[in-house]
């Protein structure tokens, strides 16, 4: 019998979301880099986005499509990329990426209310575990003006679970939602970004990284990727963006973790990936 030779839709599948998670990672060290306000990094690092996003769709003849659905969906996109950006400027990036992993958390709960899915026992269990380790993470840093910071990262877990069930709502187009997204993210920061005055080379370097690989390609990947893995599969292989992320700041940036925030990441990760195992 001859034997099947190259990759099963599935596993290059499973591979684009784990190249998306990888990309993902790396947003904590170049925004760190970069001296401008989390608004101006965000708006400049769209614009690249814009170009890589658009420059997908239009080689594989895909317009960006326009309806409601889409449209909630680009807000949700553009709200993630935003207090992604400015959380990073105002906490630790692992505080950052550990409350935005709170996502699947947030799925459950909007889930319960808007389409009236009552939550299994482990559900329950899986939530109060996390919402642990988020008290965890901001009782590490309520001083030195990272209360605010860890606001705005728990809240891009929000609109980053926004993201992922409009992905299955009738007429929703992710590549679209992204595309839209992202213009809307250039437009809101645009005004801040002609404030700034340091344009040096290592900023500019950054943000071309950040657009072009942290946003555009990462989620070009994450949207190929979510058509043939499971969503089960999928956040368990996204597990290692807040691994990935904080030890890149740490070793690149020195950013020091307290230790009740490493406290909080091991109880969110954890329990979300735990959570996702035993659902299998």
């Amino acid at each position: 019998m001859q034997r099947q030779k190259g990759l099963t839709r599935e596993q290059r599948g499973t591979i684009c979301v784990f190249l998306a998670a990888v990309l993902y990672s790396i947003g904590g060290l170049c925004i760190k880099v970069i001296p401008w306000n989390g608004m101006s990094i965000n708006s400049a690092r769209n614009i690249v986005s814009v170009l890589v996003v658009g420059g997908y769709l239009a080689a594989i003849r895909h317009p960006p499509r326009c309806n409601r659905w889409i449209a909630l969906g680009a807000v949700s996109v553009c709200g993630t990329n935003i207090l992604f950006s400015l959380a990073n400027k105002l906490t630790t990036a692992a505080n950052t990426i550990v409350l935005q992993f709170t996502a699947p958390i947030f799925v459950m709960l909007l889930s319960v209310l808007f389409w009236r899915r009552r939550p299994k026992r482990l559900d329950v269990i899986a939530c109060a575990a996390v919402l642990l380790g988020v008290v965890c993470c901001f009782a590490g840093s309520i001083g030195g003006g990272r209360l605010l910071g860890n606001v705005l990262a728990l809240l891009s877990g929000l609109t980053y679970a926004g993201v992922f069930l409009l992905n299955d709502l009738p007429d929703a187009d992710p590549i679209s939602s992204v595309f839209w997204g992202d213009i809307l993210s250039v437009a809101v920061g645009f005004p801040f970004l002609l404030q700034e005055t340091e344009f040096t080379a290592v900023a500019i370097t950054s943000v071309v990284i950040l657009g072009a690989f942290q946003v555009g390609l990462a989620y070009i990947l994450m949207c190929i990727g979510l058509r043939t893995t499971p969503a089960v599969t999928a956040s368990l292989i996204s597990g290692i963006e807040p691994v990935l992320n904080p030890i890149l700041v740490a070793v690149f940036y020195h950013e020091a973790v307290g230790p009740m925030a490493i406290v909080g990441a091991v109880i969110v990760i954890g329990s979300v990936v735990g959570y996702n195992i035993i659902r299998q």
